[in-house]
């Protein structure tokens, strides 16, 4: 199985959570807490992957980056994107270097203010 794949895998399970609504599910008490929960727990996975990495251990940064990764598609539901959407900014990314696609933005976002 692709990486895609399983990502894709993974937000058709929250997708599925947000709707049936399972007693228990952790995906359901994060879209009930919004924003605010959601943003915590990414601020705190986001944390827990930094020290991991810097602790040099690959398994232990490994799955810092699944939680992560997990909480961010739970972010992407919340805000009615897909994967797709994401897929979708990347793959116009490919074949621009970091600096020009980063100045790039910063001119849209001046042209929109």
């Amino acid at each position: 199985m692709g990486e895609a794949e399983i990502l894709d895998r993974l937000f058709g399970v929250i997708r599925e959570r947000a709707e049936q609504r399972p007693e228990g599910s952790y995906v359901v008490q994060l879209l009930d807490g919004g924003l605010p929960r959601i943003a915590a727990k990414l601020r705190e996975e986001t944390e827990e992957l930094i020290e991991a990495a810097g602790e040099d251990d690959r398994d232990h940064t490994a799955r810092e980056a699944a939680d992560l990764l997990f909480h961010v598609w739970v972010l992407l539901g919340a805000a009615g994107l897909s994967p797709d959407d994401v897929y979708g900014v990347l793959g116009e990314r490919f074949g621009i270097g970091g600096l020009a696609e980063k100045a790039t933005r910063a001119e849209r976002k001046g042209a929109e203010d």
